[in-house]
């Protein structure tokens, strides 16, 4: 009996090897470890935290010295006013800058190339400069209330609220960093992302209840301060900090806060899957 020979026509293929799933957990190590990258460079390159830092404070003092006598009768009570609004415009102008610029930087010079060669989770290259930046509002958050406090403004709340206020801050700073995360990974340049950043700055920031309570602005802007967001989040902070009516503000801010993570990160995660 003839035993038929095998051609390598006829050699059944091998299996492919099957890639190990993840170990629980990975994805968080591997995106602490990018985190505290981006942290080592932003030791070299404060650019971010001072921005954070710097234009809100300088708002602060030319507002209360410009407008505090004739806006509340006194640089001391606008201070109570103006304080929680730059205390949301320092954490988010630092999430509308330092994710986007710096993956999109990242990006650029090749180095997300060099990471789909490691065995890391591919979206943890922005998950890590995202946790960086929650440190950056950290810090930012700090050193405006010593400026705040140095000027004169006083909690007049508690500890408990006034930590509530600043984790509120920093959390609708986070939300927006995702906004530029996606920006950043779907245009070329960071000039473009700065640039889109800085036109959104300007109406979504300033167009609020930060100089002036809504209802004494004109119609056109105070149509536009109700429905912004970043208005239900200065409310917020300013009930937590000096004890003004909260109403709906905080729960407000928490949902806006929590829709843009759920819009956006995804559509950041999914867009920096598709390049290659």
């Amino acid at each position: 009996m003839n035993t038929p020979s095998l051609t390598p026509s006829a050699v059944p293929p091998a299996a492919a090897p099957t890639a190990a799933p993840p170990r629980p957990g990975a994805l968080v190590r591997h995106s602490l470890l990018l985190a505290r990258r981006g942290l080592a460079r932003s030791v070299r390159d404060p650019g971010a935290i001072v921005n954070g830092v710097v234009t809100p404070s300088l708002f602060m003092v030319l507002f209360v010295y410009l407008f505090g006598g004739s806006v509340s009768g006194s640089t001391g009570a606008y201070l109570q006013y103006l304080f929680p609004g730059v205390l949301v415009m320092g954490a988010g102008l630092s999430g509308m800058l330092a994710s986007g610029v710096s993956i999109n930087v990242d990006r650029r010079k090749g180095v997300y190339d060099r990471f789909r060669s490691l065995p890391i989770g591919r979206s943890a290259p922005l998950w890590g400069s995202v946790l960086a930046d929650v440190v950056r509002y950290a810090l930012a958050v700090a050193l405006l209330f010593a400026i705040g406090a140095l000027l004169g403004f006083r909690v007049t709340t508690d500890a408990g609220s006034a930590l509530a206020a600043a984790a509120l801050a920093m959390g609708f700073g986070f939300a927006l960093s995702w906004v530029t995360v996606f920006l950043g990974v779907l245009v070329r340049g960071e000039g473009t992302v700065l640039a889109i950043a800085f036109v959104a700055f300007l109406p979504l920031l300033l167009g609020t209840s930060l100089a002036a309570p809504v209802d004494t602005l004109p119609d056109w802007l105070r149509a536009w301060a109700e429905v912004n967001p970043v208005t239900r989040v200065m409310d917020a902070c300013r009930a937590l900090l000096t004890g003004t009516p909260a109403g709906s503000s905080i729960a407000a801010s928490l949902a806006w806060s929590a829709g843009l993570v759920a819009v956006f990160c995804p559509l950041a995660v999914a867009a920096h899957g598709r390049e290659r």
